[in-house]
């Protein structure tokens, strides 16, 4: 995107939890206020005394309280996305988005786009009409947009959610992607592997793309020669995990560890090993991407990576309701975070 305006790192709730030792789902709970999870008192008031320290925003956490007086405030926010259907992720965003809103009295409003020009324009018209104040535009899949001229022309101020734009001064927010698949292979490098083979998703969409850069420079860091017939074409079906695992299981050099760029090959993948006898993780090793719900029901349950959708959303209020600060970074990339599970360990264990 060209030069974009950035400031230190910025702390996530990922770096609050390792600094207290707690999983990023309780300082989740506990910076959004939620008392339905039995968390100790000593535990809540080292996250939220960890994240003063590093300097999280509080601005909007439950726990504070009702936003200052003179904060920015905004009525009515315009939820814009391209599809709710295909993948929960979005549905992830806007808790986000809600959470980040829980002490102010702004309406959040959806509307789906189902990526039609035409209904892009009436949806913008009409929240013109409605009164929205600003807007959050979001597709499902990471990739570049064009902003609607409608929305530009509008002159309503929005951030993209998932997407970015050839402009610079477009305020967006994406997972790292490159990172994050960097992140998945290193940890079956740091458990012994060598020859780790990967399953990528459409090589048109740029999670694919950036998730097999993440996985090149894991070996290249490691001194482990790149492998072309280790990297299986994928279209992020579990019949593409299972395709994918049969043509590497039965190649001359079968792979101790697989990398699935995202949960749903993992699937087909789990299915081919367990039909062919092979057992996870003693004899083949397996990493997901997206930690959906079924990666926690697989047996072995999923080790994987987490996209921060829900930061991204809470990140977009952020931006909208401090856009006058100048605190945040035009583009941002949050981090995506390992869940270890127990579909890894050393090779060969079984042998």
């Amino acid at each position: 995107m060209g030069k974009v305006q950035r400031r230190s790192k910025r702390v996530t709730m990922g770096d609050i939890a390792r600094a207290v030792g707690c999983s990023q789902s309780t300082v989740s709970f506990v910076l959004n206020g939620n008392t339905s999870i039995s968390i100790s008192g000593d535990t809540r008031s080292r996250v939220v005394e960890t994240a003063r320290k590093l300097g999280y925003n509080l601005t909007q956490a439950k726990l504070l309280g009702p936003p200052a007086t003179g904060a920015a405030t905004l009525k009515r926010i315009g939820f814009m996305i391209d599809s709710l259907s295909t993948s929960p992720e979005g549905i992830v965003a806007i808790r986000g988005i809600q959470n980040a809103l829980e002490n102010t009295e702004t309406v959040l409003t959806i509307y789906e786009t189902r990526n039609h020009t035409r209904r892009e324009s009436a949806i913008i018209e009409a929240m013109s009409h409605d009164g929205v104040e600003a807007v959050i535009y979001a597709c499902i899949f990471t990739r570049e947009v064009l902003v609607p001229k409608a929305l530009i022309e509008s002159s309503i101020p929005f951030v993209l959610l998932n997407c970015t734009s050839p402009s610079e001064d477009v305020p967006s927010v994406v997972p790292s992607e490159i990172a994050g698949g960097q992140r998945a292979t290193q940890y079956l490098i740091d458990a012994g592997h060598q020859t780790i083979a990967t399953i990528v998703g459409e090589d048109f969409m740029s999670a694919a793309q950036d998730r097999l850069k993440g996985y090149r420079r894991a070996l290249a860091t490691a001194d482990i020669p790149f492998d072309p017939a280790l990297v299986k074409s994928g279209d992020w079906s579990a019949s593409a995990g299972y395709s994918g695992t049969k043509s590497l299981m039965e190649s001359a050099r079968p792979p101790t560890a697989i990398f699935c760029q995202n949960d749903r090959m993992a699937i087909g993948c789990y299915e081919y090993l367990k039909e062919h006898g092979y057992q996870i993780p003693n004899d083949v090793s397996v990493v997901g991407y997206d930690d959906e719900e079924i990666s926690r029901h697989l047996s072995p349950m999923l080790t994987t990576i987490n996209l921060p959708h829900r930061e991204m959303g809470e990140w977009a209020v952020e931006r909208l309701l401090g856009s006058d600060e100048g605190g945040l970074p035009v583009f941002e990339k949050l981090e995506c975070e390992l869940v270890e599970r127990d579909s890894v360990s050393s090779p060969g264990l079984a042998r």
